[in-house]
């Protein structure tokens, strides 16, 4: 007969909470410079390397290491791959994936073009349902990586949701239609986290491949988008970013080695086989007690 998993309410919460912290929480800095955009450009010109350094520790002082624990290293380092080629050729594919003030601001700011308008919307809400499955596939494995992969992704969306309020803005949007839309789309981490929490430890899947597809795409966004952008500016701002990127790194590593470690979803599994076992036990043992009793 099939056992049937219940889930604790609070590890469930604890998926939902901080999705929550990694999207929609990262609204409030646009919301809060929705009318300012000086202090809008600044954000997005030092939070966006800080950022870039916050995906680079997930996925290598986070993420790959707990994958590895769960698989075999050639395995991991291939998903991880596949991760990173995979969301470069969709990127190609889809034109408008992942993109950010700096690089795309001088050429589409100004056009009211409701498909240009969609299409950023469509892009950001795609990148936030993947975000929303690296988090929830890292609270499979325990809560210090789900822990440190949304904080990750909340350095980075803090910037890049600032950037796709200036970019609608521009484009002619109404302020409150930029945050309800931009609202809605965060809601999708949320959404993609919970029901690939649920999904995988109801099916008790090994999160290491999901995990590491996810390093790959978060390696994907520093080093493809971010990371060249910083090669292009002057010497000074150049440096100050790099500086920002290296912050973000020990600000993420520091986070992800003060959380305790340990393998959660096995633990769990662990733990409910043990009561299982416990439990076949006193039957089988209730059964021998009553065949000596007759």
């Amino acid at each position: 007969m099939p056992v049937v998993r219940y889930h604790d309410a609070m590890d469930i919460l604890q998926v939902i909470f901080w999705s929550f912290i990694g999207s929609v929480f990262s609204l409030l800095g646009g919301i809060l410079l929705v009318g300012n955009k000086k202090l809008r450009d600044k954000a997005i010109r030092f939070g966006l390397p800080f950022g870039a350094g916050a995906l680079l520790a997930a996925a290598f002082l986070g993420l790959l290491p707990e994958a590895v624990e769960g698989s075999d290293i050639h395995v991991v380092a291939m998903y991880a791959l596949g991760g990173f080629l995979g969301f470069f050729i969709l990127e190609r594919l889809l034109g408008w994936f992942h993109h950010h003030e700096s690089h795309h601001h001088d050429t589409i700011h100004g056009k009211r073009n409701a498909t240009h308008q969609w299409l950023v919307i469509v892009g950001d809400t795609l990148h936030n349902a993947i975000d929303g499955v690296a988090i929830g596939a890292a609270f499979l494995v325990n809560p210090a990586a789900g822990i440190g992969t949304a904080l990750a992704v909340a350095a980075h969306e803090i910037p890049q949701e600032i950037g796709d309020f200036s970019i609608l803005l521009g484009k002619g949007m109404r302020p409150r239609n930029v945050v309800l839309v931009n609202l809605f789309s965060a809601l999708a981490t949320v959404a993609t986290a919970l029901a690939t929490y649920l999904l995988g430890d109801s099916l008790n899947l090994n999160p290491a491949f999901l995990i590491a597809i996810a390093a790959g795409f978060f390696i994907y966004i520093a080093a493809s988008d971010i990371i060249p952008d910083i090669h292009e500016k002057p010497r000074r701002e150049g440096n100050i970013q790099a500086l920002m990127l290296l912050i973000g790194v020990i600000v993420i590593g520091f986070i992800i080695s003060l959380t305790p470690h340990g393998h959660y979803h096995e633990d769990n599994h662990s733990d409910h086989d043990s009561h299982l076992h416990e439990h076949h036990k006193d039957a089988d043992h209730d059964h021998h007690h009553e065949e000596d009793h007759e």
